[in-house]
């Protein structure tokens, strides 16, 4: 068996998963976090991403060990909760640990070569809402998500949780030339689409009913300010999602939803056989 059990907190074996809440310095190492039962499954059945290694307690191994068979290769260190929580720095509250190791940057230009719906974002901060925007990508059959230079790591631990491990499927990629890149995605074909909460725009779905046989490229921007002026003035399309006059906004992963939802829903339909 590929188990190896550890109850030595000092362990050589367990330094990449110490000081797990260190963003930073987990990033300096070349690796992601991945947390969670779920996550690390898809992680090492659904994702193209590398596994280093997993450190779990002895009930997660229970519950883990038919995916543990299938990736033998993958070094399994199995702790004690006390060790387990000492060295990552906080509570694991489902016993499970996977390291991953972080990808190679591609150009963008690759991610979107056969590509038809994106989501395009523009400065959002909160890894929450990263995560939340990923999970909508891929429940609604987004191709890939490009980010702006400012935008949180997809990888962040927190970020890969709340997508329920989606952004270690949906691909995605960094643009460093903002917004140039979206004058030429337009320059692709796509039809680059600004959301916008300004009462003076036209309905996404009104946008969206002329945008059948086109490649589509959502745009969302800061949770706060929303999208930039410069960005907005690279956009071909500004659509808003209508709300009440009870709020001003809609949180930016929800609006991505929605958003994705109404730009994709016959292809989404069609894959699915589900409304």
């Amino acid at each position: 068996m590929h188990f190896l059990l550890i109850e030595d907190p000092l362990d050589s074996r367990l330094d990449a998963f110490r000081n797990v809440p260190d963003a930073e310095l987990v990033r300096r190492r070349g690796i992601f976090v991945a947390e969670g039962r779920l996550v690390v499954r898809r992680l090492m059945t659904d994702s193209a991403l590398v596994t280093r290694s997993v450190m779990l307690t002895d009930t997660a191994r229970e519950a883990m060990t038919d995916l543990l068979d299938l990736r033998p290769e993958v070094p399994a260190f199995v702790v004690p909760q006390a060790v387990m929580d000492s060295v990552a720095g906080f509570h694991i509250h489902r016993g499970c640990l996977a390291i991953g190791e972080y990808p190679q940057p591609r150009p963008w230009q690759d991610i979107v070569a056969n590509a038809r719906m994106l989501l395009v974002l523009e400065r959002i901060a909160n890894p929450d809402n990263v995560g939340g925007i990923f999970r909508s990508a891929a429940a609604f059959g987004a191709d890939a998500v490009l980010l702006d230079p400012a935008t949180t790591d997809p990888l962040y631990r927190k970020a890969i949780r709340t997508s329920m491990g989606a952004a270690l499927v949906v691909p995605f990629a960094r643009i460093e030339k903002w917004p140039a890149a979206l004058v030429e995605l337009r320059a692709l074909g796509f039809a680059v689409v600004a959301t916008t909460p300004e009462p003076s725009k036209p309905a996404l779905s009104a946008i969206a009913s002329g945008l059948a046989n086109r490649r589509v490229a959502l745009v969302l921007g800061h949770e706060g300010d929303g999208l930039s002026d410069q960005a907005l003035a690279s956009c071909e399309f500004h659509a808003r999602i209508p709300v009440t006059s009870n709020v001003d906004s809609l949180n930016v992963a929800t609006a991505a939803a929605i958003a994705l939802y109404e730009c994709g829903r016959d292809s989404c339909r069609n894959s699915s056989g589900r409304e």
